[in-house]
């Protein structure tokens, strides 16, 4: 498994679940953060059609291209789902955002071979590899 500060260096693309439209929302002021840094930025909300300029699909199983990281700004509750289609697209990596848990899933994921990270911002974490 990849620790952090690697896994934010090889990451190119990165999937949120549950990004926003609503620029007041954390997942957009992140997402876009992410987008500046670098980021190719993949909006996964079905309510959404586009969202910082990237069209928006309903789920991960509809993403047409790899997905490194999968960004996840949904409620705990909604994380085993989430980890099971990171699974199935063989992402390359579970990222909860904070305050978003779920121990039996983040073992799933790393059964599976995915790097997984939890509880922690990535805007926050990438911020500390740029200093």
């Amino acid at each position: 498994m990849a620790s952090i500060p690697e896994l934010l260096r090889s990451a190119r693309t990165i999937a949120v679940v549950g990004l926003s439209s609503n620029r007041k929302r954390p997942s957009y002021g992140v997402s876009e953060y992410m987008q500046r840094a670098g980021y190719r930025i993949v909006p996964v909300n079905p309510q959404e059609t586009e969202v910082l300029g990237e069209r928006a699909y309903p789920s991960l199983e509809v993403v047409p291209e790899h997905i490194d990281i999968v960004d996840v700004f949904r409620r705990s509750e909604f994380v085993p789902e989430i980890v099971e289609a990171a699974i199935r697209v063989g992402a390359g990596a579970v990222w909860m955002q904070e305050g978003v848990a779920d121990d039996a899933a983040a073992q799933k994921a790393r059964a599976a071979g995915l790097t997984v990270v939890m509880d922690r911002c990535i805007l926050k974490e990438h911020r500390k590899l740029t200093r």
